[in-house]
């Protein structure tokens, strides 16, 4: 592959906070921006030049990837169609392939069973009686989640008893889904690797993800010795993950720590909430690793540059205590930029290194 020097425009879709860390660290390598999203957002702020338009307005998309070099992703709900519209005129990276398998649960759990990982039992569900009889076969409690568009515990409900099938289906709409059997675990912990478009691969520490209310609250590294015996299994499957989908970039994979070893939950085919400790905590982030690779440079150091680095979300009205959080010894705030603080919504998230 060529590669795209410095001073050359990065395409993003998507204007959210990702699209925005990925922005600054396309900056310090000396990179132009422009993001593509149908409203103003994080990223918005510091880009070259942003278009505000549909994902299905294929016009705008196309006179987007005239003014691109590169073209990536910052979320997995891209449709499909957007990236068609222009893949015959600009490089996509990762690509399509991951993007594909991502979009859909059970596609996503088809695809890392045949790779040889391991997942909770689950079936397809598309109607209450296709629920029912899941259930009768994987039992409760399990949980309910929509196939595609699902995030940070939306489109997910948790069944505790058979007779709940008729509530939990109505919740979710009758949109297609998958119903999951709950694993025993001890803990949970993500797998972030950066490839190259030349195979060569890069990994971080895996850290410990701690959830509040279905939203990521805590990441920590080193993690427990659970997680530790088990990432280079889980760092194995990642691999494999990218190697089959010719992926170039970096994606995250989500693991349960059991008895039994990593069971894999989800993929994400993008840099991720879990990986955010890393522009502090890692002498190359996730964000700088993504541009190298999608640009074609070499893939940076992934060691840790403290003993310890832990990652909090701010969540909603966590925000407002900024000013703690600046006073705070060896610790390192990103505010996102939003403009309205909501309860759920991710405003920004704090550092913390231990020398």
């Amino acid at each position: 592959m060529t590669t795209i020097p410095p001073g050359a425009t990065i395409g993003i879709l998507g204007g959210g906070q990702l699209g925005r860390m990925l922005g600054v660290a396309a900056a310090q390598l000396g990179y132009r921006i422009h993001v593509f999203a149908p409203e103003s957002g994080p990223a918005n702020d510091i880009a070259s030049a942003f278009t505000r338009a549909g994902y299905l307005e294929q016009d705008e998309l196309i006179a987007f990837a005239r003014t691109c070099d590169v073209v990536t992703y910052e979320f997995e709900n891209v449709p499909l169609a957007a990236l068609a519209a222009i893949a015959d005129r600009v490089p996509i990276r990762p690509g399509v392939k991951a993007l594909e398998i991502a979009q859909v649960r059970t596609s996503e759990k088809n695809f890392v069973r045949e790779l040889g990982g391991r997942t909770a039992p689950f079936a397809a569900v598309n109607s209450l009686a296709e629920l029912e009889a899941a259930i009768a076969e994987i039992g409760t409690p399990s949980i309910l989640k929509t196939v595609s568009m699902g995030y940070d515990g939306k489109g997910q409900v948790r069944l505790n008893a058979a007779d709940q099938a008729a509530e939990a289906w109505e919740a979710v709409k009758g949109a297609p889904s998958i119903l999951e059997g709950f694993v025993e675990f001890s803990h949970e912990f993500s797998i972030l690797i950066a490839r190259g478009p030349d195979g060569e691969v890069a990994t971080w520490a895996a850290p410990w993800n701690l959830h509040k209310e279905g939203i990521l609250d805590l990441s920590r590294v080193p993690a427990p010795r659970e997680i530790a015996e088990q990432a280079e299994e889980a760092f194995e499957l990642a691999k494999k993950v990218a190697d089959a989908t010719e992926y170039v970039g970096v994606l995250t994979l989500e693991f349960f720590a059991t008895a039994d070893g990593p069971v894999f939950n989800e993929m994400a085919p993008r840099v991720h909430n879990s990986g955010h400790w890393t522009i502090e905590g890692a002498e190359t982030s996730q964000f700088e690793n993504h541009v190298r690779a999608i640009c074609g440079l070499p893939l940076g150091s992934t060691e840790l540059t403290a003993k310890k680095a832990e990652m909090e979300n701010l969540i909603g009205a966590d925000v407002d205590r900024w000013p703690e959080f600046l006073a705070e010894p060896g610790a390192h705030l990103h505010l996102y930029g939003k403009r309205e603080s909501r309860p759920g919504r991710k405003m920004g998230h704090v550092t913390r290194l231990r020398r």
